[in-house]
């Protein structure tokens, strides 16, 4: 087995080969004059478990090229099987045709996975489960929710309220309020254009309780700042949110730190800019072991799923 990382996430990587207390693979992943991507691989691959990892986060199509280009080169040194580990697969928002005449690019981005020369994928919460079905190959989508529920019972015991910040995350949600053994309630939204948020109603009774909000994906925080301050006007002790993946675009740090939010907590997946890292109420936990212990499943041909039973 090797474990090979391009650019967008190296410390990630590092961390899951020391979990597995493996080497990371010697590789150059560089450009050219012309920002040409050109991949090396400075190891023998022939005949091996070979797992690549690649957030496809910021700058998205770059890191996205990036991952293909390593996959080719893998293919090419007659790699036995190739595990594409995407922590943040990017494009999932575009997973159906959100008008007439737009495309979905979930769907090629999958293709493109596939074409490249993948066997098999790992991934971390996509945005949307049907996802996995893009891919013509076997797709593991692993659940940050046990990292999570480690961190809140830390913190919280009693008063618990487990919020989902939108309808369509109820199922994530929920799911996490079964873990922790705490009551849920919904947010009630409407999003009149692309990255606003507007909060309708809250569903359930908040007073006096500790507030948790979950979601996988927190982009410009408007959503969470905006259900935070609902949250509070409508009598909650506090409010913490737990968000798998911190693409944190434009001006989402300030404005989480000048929120009603105790705490933003985000995990690994996408390497943390200098601006989350001085923020005061966003922190990160590391799903370095969660996906060191799939990925050495896959490699021992042993269940993904019973991780989370």
């Amino acid at each position: 087995m090797k474990i090979l990382s391009c650019n967008s996430n190296r410390p990630l990587a590092e961390a899951i080969a020391a979990y597995l207390n493996i080497p990371v693979t010697k590789a150059d992943v560089r450009r050219f004059a012309d920002n040409e991507i050109f991949v090396e691989i400075h190891e023998n691959v022939r005949g091996e478990d070979v797992f690549v990892v690649q957030s496809t986060s910021f700058p998205a199509n770059d890191n996205v090229m990036e991952l293909l280009v390593t996959l080719d080169a893998l293919r090419r040194g007659s790699a036995r099987r190739i595990t594409a580990v995407l922590p943040y697969y990017g494009y999932a928002r575009q997973d159906r045709k959100s008008g007439p005449r737009t495309p979905i690019s979930a769907k090629l981005l999958a293709n493109l996975i596939t074409t490249a020369g993948a066997d098999r994928v790992l991934t971390i919460d996509l945005h949307a489960g049907q996802i996995q079905g893009f891919f013509d190959i076997p797709t593991d989508n692993l659940f940050a929710a046990p990292v999570f529920r480690d961190d809140i019972l830390a913190k919280y015991q009693e008063k618990l309220m487990i919020v989902s910040p939108d309808v369509g995350g109820v199922v994530r949600a929920r799911s996490l309020a079964n873990r922790v053994n705490a009551d849920l309630a919904i947010i009630d939204k409407r999003r009149p254009e692309a990255g606003v948020s507007e909060v309708m109603n809250i569903i359930g009774d908040v007073n006096d309780r500790h507030c948790i909000m979950v979601d996988d994906i927190v982009d410009s925080g408007g959503t969470l700042c905006n259900a935070a301050k609902a949250l509070i006007e409508a009598g909650a002790l506090s409010v913490d949110a737990y968000v798998t993946h911190g693409v944190l675009s434009g001006g989402a740090v300030s404005r989480v730190v000048d929120s009603p939010l105790d705490s933003l907590v985000i995990t690994d997946s996408i390497q943390a800019t200098e601006a989350v890292a001085v923020a005061g109420n966003i922190r990160q936990v590391s799903v370095a072991p969660l996906l060191g212990e799939a990925i050495l499943r896959v490699n021992q041909e042993r269940s993904v799923s019973s991780l989370f039973a």
